[in-house]
């Protein structure tokens, strides 16, 4: 494959008057009655069975569940209309998500004979409510940890523009899948970056909603919850469908445009940085077309009537460490079997090894510092109504680079590609990853804009507004 095609070329839709269609167009034509929910999802299970054995998106696809499944919807829709907002649209979870009828992976060896789960996860039930049709489980890196998705069980997932680079993670395996036409969407979650940074890899809008925002996350207003659920789509509409069917409620049934999209994001004071709270302890080092992205969009929004300034941010030092500590105790939390260790990949172990060495003192050290950092920091982007940085430092790396280097150097060169992204989770803000340029090369660079709490709808409104302004 070319690795200039944009993710819209390599769609390769088969389906009769499906080629090119966005979700909302087939969430329209589904509820018109146009196309039935078995044509959009042999389609799509169409195209993953074409694409995925090059890009590894799917840790294993369910074809007999979801072609049930989308019988069922199409009765239903004969008897009574619509199932809901996402009615006969595929996705997939991450193999991270529970699913009724479907293995539970993790990414692991640990888990990978693991029954299948006998219930869904409350975000899954939440989706198939609205009338989502599940197609499989994507492709993670060992339980969600790195910023690639490569694991010891399954292939790794491929970025869709160059198939010998990363699609990014821990989301990677459903960024790969939209981006190449497998999935019209996938939901996602975010304890660092996992939505925002393959998102930026491959091309794709990717919403990090704030801290306690969607109702199935776990609620606890803390700097040790990081992770939070949010959506992936081609485009800024497209995500906002899907984020409405994440909150719940009434939905974008009857609605032209998404709920989400409602809020416009009005006349705004957005600054624009390029500092992180990596440095000094790291050398950030970005690459030239990161900036040129910023760049553009900063100019972008200012013919737009935005103000636009450049932020003066100072972080606070410590940061890298005491987000290390906070991420890698998280590794205690896993239910881990009896004898586990041996099966664990080498970041995984050297993880735990971390984590097991943490007092109780140490922690709460942490925690209580890095607790500090995020109320200064809030305080400080708090001057603007949005701040525009970069996502991704450098190209998203080829495969096995990562995983080629040991454990601590791994998660070193993890954060120097990734060094704007943890930060917003410790926040507790949202954000969103939205494309701005491809380079010479066929890549795709993205801006990250941070907004206060609760302005998730004006950051999708924002990023549609965005891919008008830099359509041309």
């Amino acid at each position: 494959m070319n690795h200039r095609d944009t993710p819209a070329d390599v769609a390769d839709p088969t389906g009769p008057g499906l080629k090119g269609r966005t979700a909302l167009q087939l969430r329209d034509a589904l509820a018109a009655g146009q196309v039935s929910a078995v044509e959009v999802t042999r389609h799509f299970l169409g195209v993953a069975e074409r694409r995925d054995p090059e890009l590894g998106a799917f840790i294993s696809l369910d074809p007999e569940a979801a072609l049930r499944r989308a019988e069922e919807l199409d009765q239903r829709f004969a008897d009574a209309g619509a199932t809901g907002s996402l009615h006969g649209l595929p996705l997939a979870f991450k193999d991270l998500v529970d699913v009724a009828g479907m293995r539970t992976t993790f990414g692991s060896r640990v888990m990978a004979q693991a029954p299948a789960a006998t219930e869904d996860d409350p975000l899954a039930a939440a989706l198939h409510a609205a009338g989502a049709v599940s197609t499989g489980k994507t492709t993670v890196p060992e339980f969600g940890l790195p910023c690639h998705s490569e694991n010891l069980i399954s292939a790794p997932a491929r970025n869709p523009l160059d198939p010998a680079r990363t699609a990014g993670g821990s989301t990677g395996g459903g960024a790969a899948a939209v981006a190449a036409g497998m999935l019209p969407f996938t939901p996602g979650n975010d304890g660092g970056g996992s939505v925002r940074i393959p998102a930026a890899a491959c091309g794709l809008v990717g919403l990090k909603p704030g801290r306690g925002t969607v109702p199935t996350d776990q609620q606890d207003d803390s700097v040790r919850n990081l992770s939070v659920s949010g959506p992936l789509a081609r485009n800024a509409a497209d995500a906002a469908l899907l984020y409405d069917a994440m909150l719940g409620g009434p939905g974008s049934e009857g609605r032209s445009l998404p709920r989400a999209l409602e809020a416009a994001p009005g006349h705004l004071r957005i600054g624009y940085s390029t500092a992180s709270p990596f440095s000094p302890d790291l050398d950030i080092t970005l690459a030239r077309p990161a900036v040129d992205a910023l760049t553009a969009a900063a100019a972008a929004l200012g013919r737009d009537g935005h103000e636009v300034v450049e932020a003066d941010l100072s972080y606070a030092p410590g940061y890298h460490r005491d987000f290390r500590t906070v991420w890698t105790s998280a590794l205690t939390r896993v239910p881990l079997p009896g004898g586990a260790e041996p099966l664990l990949g080498p970041l995984s172990a050297y993880f735990l090894e971390l984590a097991r060495g943490y007092s109780e003192d140490h922690l709460a050290t942490s925690v209580g510092r890095l607790t500090e950092w995020a109320a200064d920091a809030r305080r400080q982007l708090a001057a603007h109504d949005v701040v525009l940085t970069p996502v991704l430092a450098f190209a998203p790396p080829e495969i096995g680079t990562f995983t080629a280097l040991p454990p601590a150097d791994d998660y070193e060169l993890q954060c120097r590609f990734t060094p704007y992204t943890s930060m917003v989770n410790v926040m507790g803000l949202p954000a969103i990853s939205v494309p701005v340029l491809r380079d010479a090369d066929g890549f795709s660079w993205s801006v990250q804009a941070i907004g206060r709490p609760g302005t998730e709808g004006p950051l999708l409104a924002l990023a549609a507004r965005m891919e008008q302004l830099l359509a041309g």
